[in-house]
């Protein structure tokens, strides 16, 4: 199973939103992850496969962590465009 966040600054809003929408599209790539949404000042302590944020958040993260940018964090569509292909290579698919 995959470990997944989603960040932004307060981990309440925005990457509530996007942590749903993540959520579908690892159920119709057939992908099981715990996705959860977490703010940035905790996101590295989470020790996640993937993290999932905006470009601004995506630079401060350490350059060991998995950072996949997206540019919305509510529109479906995008989001997918952005993460499906890490997500695949994460879960070796």
């Amino acid at each position: 199973m995959l470990v997944i966040r989603t960040v932004c600054g307060n981990g309440i809003g925005s990457s509530l939103m996007a942590a749903s929408n993540v959520k579908k599209i690892c159920d119709e790539l057939g992908v099981k992850a715990d996705i959860a949404s977490v703010d940035f000042a905790n996101a590295v302590g989470e020790k996640a496969d993937l993290y999932i944020t905006i470009k601004e958040l995506a630079t401060q993260f350490p350059a060991h962590c998995n950072v996949a940018i997206i540019r919305s964090y509510v529109h479906k569509v995008k989001i997918a465009e952005d993460i499906t292909e890490a997500i695949k290579k994460i879960a070796g698919i």
